[in-house]
């Protein structure tokens, strides 16, 4: 069966992900709670031990770069809303995503949310990418191919994000 649509989805969303992965590989818990600057999106412990992230009143950038900690909650974060949204009850909300606290935990929680993702994706019929039926989040009323399309925009942004983060990481204190 011609699939054009959903295969053109899965093949952005592979590309995407080989871009996360890599840059998750071997990051430290270290390196995610570093911040680049005295200012940005962080995430902090709460008395109640889990991890919660800032959430930002405006975009603009005097607003500092996230940690990290604050992008791969990110991703989480609108992963799992985008997949409840869509598969699930539509229930979640912000509030309930906590990060994991390490870069372990977010490495499984982030490879666990691509692989329910995927295989989602996957088992959808072509037809259903153009339906609005399970477009519930971040939007409402357009093809749910638009919300797989703003998924791996999503995930190709915030893994370069990670990235670029690490590499600042790796020379922090080295003199020019």
């Amino acid at each position: 069966m011609n699939a054009p649509t959903k295969d053109t989805l899965l093949r952005q969303l592979d590309m995407a992900w080989k871009l996360a992965a890599y840059h998750l590989e071997g990051l430290t818990t270290e390196e995610c709670l570093w911040r680049p600057a005295s200012a940005g999106p962080h995430v902090h412990r709460g008395t109640d031990g889990a991890w919660r992230a800032d959430w930002p009143e405006h975009e603009g950038y005097g607003l500092g770069p996230p940690s990290i900690s604050w992008t791969t909650w990110h991703m989480g974060f609108w992963w799992s809303m985008a997949f409840d949204h869509a598969f699930g009850g539509a229930t979640l909300a912000r509030e309930a995503v906590a990060w994991p606290g390490t870069a372990e935990g977010a490495r499984e929680w982030l490879e666990r949310l691509h692989r329910q993702w995927r295989d989602a994706i996957e088992m959808l019929p072509e037809a259903e990418f153009a339906s609005t039926e399970r477009t519930r989040w971040p939007f409402t009323g357009r093809p749910f191919a638009d919300v797989v399309a703003w998924a791996n925009a999503e995930l190709m942004k915030n893994a370069a994000e990670i990235g670029y983060a690490r590499f600042l990481y790796a020379v922090r204190g080295v003199p020019q």
